[in-house]
């Protein structure tokens, strides 16, 4: 969540979140159900939101998430995460694609990715290797790495260039 908030405050945005309720009486497949979402936010009708989280494992509470989204008209969907794991496959992030429901799907290149998810069109990637080797950097040279892990005017040059510039960053990108 303060990922989240750090990021809606430096691209001047609006956030919201969806809080799952689960039912802590049953167990499925080794998970407590999911029995309800509740968005806490303001109106998605017409705007582009992204759906933040650390890891994908199942995918199951992000693409419910991206439909709900859907449902209250939001015009792109897009998922982002630092570990895309896609434990349970990549055929119902094939069909929620299919039907509209995500625009893309951005992970970093910090775990392994099968070629097939390389393949797919609705995935982007993060390339995270100059922030790891900066890192590691910082530690043969004994300082901080604070730089490294505080990206917010890298952010707001990002996002004064597509004030400026007027162009869909997600198309260039591809």
């Amino acid at each position: 969540m303060n990922r989240a908030v750090y990021l809606a405050n430096n691209l001047g945005v609006d956030m919201g979140m969806f809080y799952k309720r689960r039912d802590y009486s049953r167990v499925i497949d080794g998970r407590n159900p999911i029995v309800a979402h509740e968005f806490l936010g303001t109106s998605v009708e017409g705007k582009t939101v992204l759906i933040i989280d650390d890891m994908i494992a199942s995918g199951e509470s992000m693409l419910d998430t991206a439909r709900e989204l859907k449902d209250r008209k939001a015009e792109k969907v897009i998922i982002c995460c630092t570990f895309g794991l896609f434990t349970s496959g990549l055929e119902k992030f094939d069909q929620y694609y299919q039907n509209g429901y995500i625009d893309y799907v951005i992970t970093t290149n910090l775990n392994y990715r099968p070629k097939e998810l390389l393949d797919r069109e609705w995935y982007l990637e993060a390339d995270m290797s100059k922030y790891l080797a900066a890192i590691i950097n910082s530690f043969n040279h004994d300082v901080s790495i604070g730089a490294a892990l505080s990206p917010t005017e890298k952010i707001q040059k990002l996002v004064k260039r597509y004030h400026n510039d007027g162009y869909d960053y997600f198309q260039t990108i591809q």
